[in-house]
């Protein structure tokens, strides 16, 4: 199924909510729009992709920061801490696996996000 990311980030509404936009062995394609700062938080049995695809996101970690620009990429080992924030709105194509929750290991808060939204 031939799917338009244009379409899917001008139906998003919300910072920080992602939704699934595909799906394949057992990974949840993820689009989402972010702008602030997220949650320190880290998962611990899965690595993280993050794939910018308009704007600047810096992910933090305790002890450097990586900057993404359009149609570059970052992926954060599994266990290791770190914080996305975003000055401007960034839409960001993520891959995890299934079921994950993308605040990990942090407190639920208002950022947690249902691990089953579909657009």
């Amino acid at each position: 199924m031939k799917i338009n990311l244009s379409d899917k980030f001008e139906a998003l509404s919300e910072y920080w909510q992602p939704y699934i936009i595909a799906e394949l062995n057992g990974q949840h394609v993820k689009a989402v729009r972010v702008k602030g700062e997220f949650v320190w938080h880290k998962h611990d049995t899965i690595d993280e992709l993050f794939w910018v695809t308009s704007g600047r996101l810096r992910i933090e970690f305790r002890d450097h920061t990586v900057e993404l620009g359009p149609g570059e990429m970052l992926v954060v080992p599994r266990g290791v801490e770190h914080r996305p924030v975003a000055d401007e709105e960034v839409e960001l194509v993520l891959f995890e696996p299934a079921g994950v929750i993308n605040t990990g290991d942090a407190p639920t808060s208002e950022l947690t996000a249902r691990p089953d939204a579909r657009l």
